[in-house]
């Protein structure tokens, strides 16, 4: 772990918001509601009390530096997927590279059938959350039967004493194929559509931002209908390429983790936070070093192996100035 930011001056006018899939982080209980048996030291992954504590240090290490090399600190906001339940998150905030950061988070659980939601960090010397909500994503299955996924968390609040809006997502997965899957992230997209709807019927300055793993790119349908629909902007739209993206399957770069926000942050006043920049924290100490996959995120499992690793994803962030 030599990549470190240590050494650059804090920029007080600057602040990062992060987004991170953190990749199953489970706790050792075995949950009454959550599907974690794979997540026991009992289970074919073994995972003990050493491998959990590994995690925690070395996701904690990560988001301590996301945004520092242009900042300088750590960032003020952070939006979180595939974490089990409070606990982790308390764990994860008592972890070595984060006990001292002032964090706080905003956690609902969810009735996703893997047993993981999103979640919300914050610096709690830069942002005093005053409102927040969850929102279920309604899907059935083929024999209408309720298919339970993560809920959209919002989160308003006063970031430097500025009002700004946070919808934190993680739409499901293309794991039963692309097409098959589409109506629900389409599902998750329109529920998005809904919470920002009603947020701008009451203000129509209202300043947005939508974090998440979205399990879709910035050029399908779920992410291009959104912005459309809602004059937003996407920085990410311009990063992915056949060499870099947040996740890498069968050798193929994806870009499921993004950022969005509302063009608003583009209107210039000093005392106003403005957008600055956007970009994948891709990171050497993120990646695998050596073998097939080489240059890929180093992953805690590959299938049931243990690797010892942070995420199957990178971490995305924006940064904004005033």
């Amino acid at each position: 772990m030599t990549e470190t930011f240590d050494d650059i001056p804090e920029r007080h006018n600057m602040q990062t918001v992060a987004f991170y899939n953190v990749e199953n982080l489970f706790d050792l209980r075995d949950g009454k509601f959550t599907n974690d048996g794979d997540f026991l030291p009992e289970s074919v992954k073994r995972w003990t009390s050493k491998r959990y504590k590994n995690k925690l240090r070395k996701i904690g290490f990560a988001i301590s530096n996301i945004g520092r090399q242009e900042t300088g600190k750590h960032p003020a906001i952070v939006g979180l997927a595939e974490i089990e339940n409070a606990k982790v998150l308390k764990n994860l905030l008592e972890s070595k590279h984060l006990e001292t950061c002032n964090y706080d988070y905003v956690h609902f659980d969810s009735l996703d059938e893997r047993g993981i939601d999103v979640a919300l960090l914050y610096d709690t010397k830069v942002f005093e959350p005053l409102y927040t909500e969850t929102f279920s994503v309604i899907l059935t299955d083929e024999n209408d039967i309720p298919d339970y996924t993560r809920d959209i968390l919002l989160v308003g609040g006063n970031l430097d004493g500025e009002k700004v809006y946070f919808i934190i997502n993680h739409w499901s997965s293309r794991r039963e194929g692309v097409k098959e899957t589409e109506f629900k992230r389409i599902a998750a997209s329109e529920k998005v559509s809904e919470i920002i709807s009603s947020l701008t019927i009451n203000n129509e300055n209202a300043r947005i931002m939508i974090l998440g793993d979205f399990n879709d790119n910035p050029q399908n349908e779920s992410l291009k209908r959104l912005i459309e629909d809602h004059n937003l902007f996407n920085p990410f739209e311009t990063l992915r390429s056949f060499t870099r993206g947040t996740v890498k399957h069968r050798r193929q770069w994806f870009l499921f983790d993004q950022v969005l926000i509302s063009t608003n942050f583009f209107k210039s006043s000093k005392k106003q936070f403005e957008f600055f920049k956007a970009n994948i924290f891709d990171v050497d100490f993120l990646k695998q070093f050596k073998g097939t996959f080489k240059g890929a995120p180093f992953r805690t499992y590959v299938g049931k192996k243990y690797k010892g690793g942070y995420s199957d994803h990178f971490p995305v962030y924006a940064i904004f100035k005033k």
